[in-house]
């Protein structure tokens, strides 16, 4: 082979080398995204605790989460580009001003309420999770591959505390379900930050 041809195959190779890194390392627009999902979570429980949000508009908020979190999860996948990551930022826009309305608006929940304190619990703990994916993207213990794999699950798990809220009330079983899955999930996070 001749030198010019050894120094083209050598070239081709890095650079699919590098944009093989590329894809498999998160991008800042994933650190971005994945921090935004935990801040929106603690201002949920916040909400719950304080009494400016109600059980049931926690639900609704948490079926938004979880839409959200799939669209995160197929974007992610192949990193996180920026005409998707506007698409994101637009929706993460729309459920911080629907978190914002429903903090400021006329109704109020119960904190002392045990489905309060049910709700309050899985959103904490769900908080706690978003933030473990997004230290584990800053920290690059994440691939964009795990975060999309972590994304679906705290989609699961979203979905699960909008349908035990979803009528105003979250009894004790509807909250060992929405339980299950965080536990579930908790390990994958664990799990892939360990592979990483």
């Amino acid at each position: 082979m001749s030198l010019s041809r050894t120094f083209i195959a050598a070239a081709a190779v890095l650079a699919a080398g590098v944009s093989f890194a590329q894809a498999a390392t998160p991008t800042d627009a994933s650190a971005q995204v994945t921090q935004r999902q935990a801040n929106q979570q603690q201002r949920v429980e916040n909400g719950l605790k304080n009494g400016s949000l109600t059980v049931k508009e926690a639900g609704r908020i948490e079926r938004g989460e979880a839409a959200l979190d799939r669209t995160i999860a197929r974007d992610a996948a192949n990193g996180i580009s920026p005409r998707e990551q506007a698409v994101i930022n637009k929706r993460e826009n729309a459920l911080s001003r629907e978190i914002a309305n429903d903090t400021h608006n006329a109704q109020r929940g119960n904190p002392g309420g045990a489905s309060n304190q049910r709700l309050q619990a899985d959103v904490q703990r769900n908080a706690n999770q978003d933030q473990r994916v997004a230290n584990g993207v800053k920290s690059g213990q994440l691939t964009n591959k795990d975060v999309a794999g972590l994304e679906r699950g705290q989609a699961r798990v979203d979905r699960k505390e909008a349908r035990a809220a979803g009528n105003g009330h979250v009894t004790a079983g509807e909250q060992a379900r929405v339980q299950r899955a965080e536990k579930r999930q908790s390990r994958r996070i664990r799990n892939e930050r360990k592979a990483g």
